[in-house]
């Protein structure tokens, strides 16, 4: 279980950019390290809940995208390679 031992500048500085509030962004954070991320229905949950929680709408096709690459363990690992893959149209 997350815990917030984290330095509370970088929890506001995270709200401030996202207006997502701390304890809702621990609470993801718990929900998906408990997830079984090898079932698709779960996935397609974890990602309603992140676009809900982030007030983004994601379309069906890149709904599609990230539960496959989810799924096959094919996620990428470096944050330029992670925003391509968010940022393709």
């Amino acid at each position: 279980m997350f815990q917030n031992n984290n330095d509370p500048s970088i929890m506001d500085q995270i709200q401030k950019k996202t207006s997502v509030k701390p304890d809702e962004l621990l609470k993801l954070a718990n929900s998906v390290s408990q997830a079984n991320l090898q079932d698709e229905a779960t996935v397609r949950q974890l990602i309603a809940q992140v676009a809900k929680l982030a007030n983004k709408p994601v379309s069906k096709e890149k709904e599609d995208q990230i539960v496959n690459a989810i799924i096959n363990n094919n996620m990428p690992t470096d944050f330029a390679s992670l925003a391509k893959m968010f940022n393709k149209k």
